[in-house]
Formats: C-alpha cells, structure tokens, sequence
C-alpha cells in the first residue's frame, strides 16, 4: 500500500502579508511602507499570489487597485493563517498572553472593566488590547477577524453564521428611568413608595419624550424590539450614541431615557434618577459572547473563557 504523500503549498507567509497589507491599506505604496518592502517586491508577492490561486484579488483601474469579490474571503482565510504563524513563531509570548477583546459599549463601560481585573490577576502578564463599540461595529471586527472574543449586548447578525461561534452569557434588563421628579412624570405618573419608581401606561409613556441608542447598539435592538413596537407614536427625541451622553440629557430633563441597569445603577442608588415601570413591557435581554471559528483559541484565550463563565 503506497503512502500518501503530503503536498506542501507553494503559496507563502509573504504573499500572504503583502495581500493583507494590500487590502488593508489599499494600495502597493503604503504596504511597501508598513512592511518595509520595496514597491516592486509588493507588486511581485501579489502577481505570485493571484497565479497561485489561480483567481484575481484585485482589479487594476489606472493606478488604483479595486478589491475584486474574490479578495474578502481570502483575506478572512489569510489572516487566520497569519494569525497561527505568529502564534507558533512566539509562541512563548503568549504563554504570558495576548488577546484582542472586543466588548459592545455598555459591557466594556461597567463590566469589562472588572472581568479584566480578574485575568491581571490570573495572568499579571497579559497583553490586552480592547475594541469598544456598538454591537454591529464589533461583530463585524470579530468576522474581520481582528478580535479574538467579544461580548456583545445584542443577537449577533454576522454575515455568515457558519463562521462565527455565539452563546449565550448573561442576563441584562434594560430600565425606562427619569430624573426624581421630573416635570415630564408630574400629573401622569403614579409614584410607588414602596418600590421607589413611577408607573406609567404605555399610552402614557408614548406621550413623553424618549433618548434612545443610535441604531446598530445592542441596547436600540431591544428597544426596538420590545419596547418601540407597542409605540409606533413615540416622541423619541433623537438616537445618541453614547449611554453617558443619555444618562446626563435625563438629568437635565430633556426626557425620559433607556439603559441598561448597570448604567444607571449609581444614580439610582444616590437617588439623583428614578426607575419608571411600564405595564406589559418587559426589556430583559441575553448577552452573548461572540468568536471566529478560524481565531486561534490561546491559553490566555482560554483563561478568559474560564472567568467570564465563572462570573
């Protein structure tokens, strides 16, 4: 019985980097720049690349090159790769730990924060660089494959889902809150002193105006989901960006506003904001934790894994 015999890929780690650092930078020049390569060495690895895979990467218009449709799929493949290399090569650095995490902005505001302080102390030598931004833009890193792990508030919407790992982590609830003794609540709202909230219809609630997240967050998937819907005429003020932004407009008494609880717990606690209790409407959500399948799971990686499931 004859042996199999193992082919060895001609293409190599160079043509692999010089594509990467093509399509990233889009252009020959500035990847000679950032991988300290003559221009016509770049143009080489490319021209050798393309031959290989027997496909154009890029479309050649003047002196601009176009990414053709071939290029997005091997460019996700190319940095899996890349990224395994490196790992192997220094494979003693990340002993001691290197993880790129991403986190949607509620999560990497209040509670990233202290899971990170658990991995210092399990590993004082870890390397961490974090990516805060909405759910969207952090699902699209992770598919990009530019974040190791990433804690999302939101249902992931990858574009393939057979590429990207998602489960469920934790439980959230979203709160409708109010600056203690709003001018907005007075005449309407009903005031429980037991619960120290306010309660409103919500035909009443549609009535005030409302600060919401900009579309994309994980926290305006919930209230559009499970809120906005039972209030097609809302008078929501505008879509804001940033959660800190939202919390300060509510204390001035622009409006009403809706965060998650970790967000306004402070405030809630000092009394400076109030909760206010919808009937019928429930705003829990899960978060999920969110991976390439492609992503090279690190013992750093791994510890990780380990404290959040713990916490």
């Amino acid at each position: 019985m004859k042996k199999s015999v193992q082919t060895v890929p001609k293409i190599t780690l160079k043509q692999l980097a010089v594509f990467v650092s093509i399509y990233q930078t889009g252009s020959t020049s500035r990847a000679s720049e950032e991988l300290h390569l003559s221009q016509s060495a770049v143009s080489s690895a490319l021209t050798e690349l393309e031959s290989r895979l027997q496909m154009p990467l890029f479309e050649r218009v003047g002196r601009r090159l176009n990414q053709h449709p071939n290029a997005h799929p091997i460019y996700i493949q190319a940095q899996a790769i890349l990224g395994q290399s490196l790992t192997l090569e220094h494979y003693h650095q990340y002993q001691a730990g290197q993880i790129h995490i991403g986190a949607s902005t509620t999560i990497g505001n209040y509670v990233l924060p202290s899971l990170l302080g658990k991995l210092y102390e399990a590993l004082p030598d870890a390397n961490v660089d974090m990516y805060i931004a909405n759910t969207q833009e952090v699902v699209s890193e992770v598919e990009q494959l530019n974040i190791d792990i990433a804690l999302v508030e939101g249902m992931p919407r990858p574009v393939d889902m057979k590429v990207i790992e998602q489960h469920k982590w934790r439980t959230d609830t979203l709160m409708i809150f109010a600056k203690r003794d709003s001018k907005w609540l007075k005449g309407i709202a009903t005031y429980s002193q037991d619960k120290d909230c306010y309660q409103l219809s919500i035909n009443q609630l549609a009535q005030l105006p409302l600060l919401v997240r900009e579309a994309g967050s994980g926290t305006r998937q919930i209230i559009d989901e499970q809120l906005l819907k039972y209030l097609p005429n809302a008078e929501v003020v505008k879509a804001i960006h940033q959660s800190e932004a939202i919390k300060h407009m509510v204390s001035a008494d622009i409006g009403l506003g809706c965060l998650s609880q970790h967000v306004i717990e402070t405030e809630l606690s000092t009394g400076t904001l109030v909760q206010v209790n919808v009937a019928g409407i429930d705003l829990s959500r899960t978060w999920w934790l969110v991976w390439h399948k492609a992503r090279h799971q690190s013992p750093i990686w791994q510890t990780f894994i380990d404290i959040i499931q713990q916490g």
